[in-house]
């Protein structure tokens, strides 16, 4: 009798032992504050994200639409959030001011080096990039002539729309001014209408427009090519503070880079469409992809 006192005291610590270290397991999950920028695919990109760790239990809090890269990277620096999905080649350009890489993987390697300077690092990239591009109507570039961005040299004005960070920034006009020599180019900054619409309206010749943009899956937009490379390699990678990243361990890593590792092109212009093109929300798109793909 004594020895089965024993035994079922014994059980009871253990099962004890088992129900404290499981809510010390789920409270040491960190908690996640993911930022996005402010337009459809990083609203896309966002919610990915935070719908796939709140499924593993993770607790988020999000802050959606912060603003462009520069906006975002001091929230990340300032503490305000510690994780957000940003473009590779925009890190090396346009945050570190560094010259552009000639790969892909290098640019990935120059902007975790970057990072990791001060007090972040990167997760596995995505297969897709979303380079800036210089689009315009098919209609212009055959009246133009331009199949190239060099070939707008003989051009003697036109207008260029794009966000305004795009007028200062060596991955847009800048660098369309700087390497390319076009200096007769006049800037039409963005507010609230689409450069679809400025194009479509005849309110801008050209415009700064993505290559993951639904809209140039058709024939009636042309996409100049880019012979200097001036827009960069831009694959996707989340920005984690390195105490986040420390915090969430090896487990943390593997759910989001499962996310990243299922978004290529055609899945991106495919939830960029739903979002921009079908009025779908960023949540319920992102929602239903993580599900197609047993992520959430």
């Amino acid at each position: 009798m004594f020895r089965a006192r024993i035994h079922l005291t014994m059980a009871v610590a253990a099962l004890v032992g088992l129900v404290a270290s499981a809510g010390a397991t789920a409270a040491a999950k960190p908690t996640v504050t993911i930022g996005n920028k402010n337009f459809t695919e990083e609203f896309v990109l966002g919610q990915l994200y935070k719908q796939a760790l709140e499924a593993k239990g993770y607790k988020v809090l999000f802050k959606g639409s912060i603003g462009s890269s520069e906006l975002i990277d001091a929230a990340l620096t300032s503490g305000k959030i510690n994780f957000y999905p940003e473009y590779t080649g925009v890190i090396v350009a346009d945050i570190a001011k560094q010259k552009a890489p000639q790969t892909a993987a290098a640019t990935y390697a120059a902007a975790k080096r970057f990072e990791e300077t001060r007090g972040a690092t990167l997760f596995s990239a995505t297969p897709f990039y979303d380079t800036d591009s210089f689009g315009m109507l098919t209609s212009t570039a055959q009246k133009l002539g331009v199949k190239t961005i060099g070939d707008m040299k003989k051009v003697k004005s036109f207008t260029f729309a794009g966000f305004p960070e795009c007028r200062t920034r060596i991955t847009c006009l800048l660098g369309l001014k700087q390497v390319y020599g076009l200096t007769q180019a006049k800037f039409v900054p963005l507010a609230s209408i689409s450069v679809y619409t400025l194009l479509d309206e005849g309110k801008t010749t050209a415009a700064d427009v993505f290559s993951t943009d639904p809209q140039l899956q058709g024939s009636k937009y042309t996409v100049l090519t880019d012979t200097k490379h001036v827009f960069g390699f831009q694959n996707v990678a989340p920005v984690v503070s390195k105490s986040l990243a420390s915090a969430g361990g090896a487990a943390f890593a593997q759910i989001v880079d499962a996310v990243s590792a299922k978004l290529t092109l055609a899945a991106m212009r495919a939830m960029n469409k739903a979002v921009a093109i079908d009025k779908q929300s960023p949540a319920a798109v992102a929602g239903t992809f993580l599900k197609a793909n047993h992520l959430k």
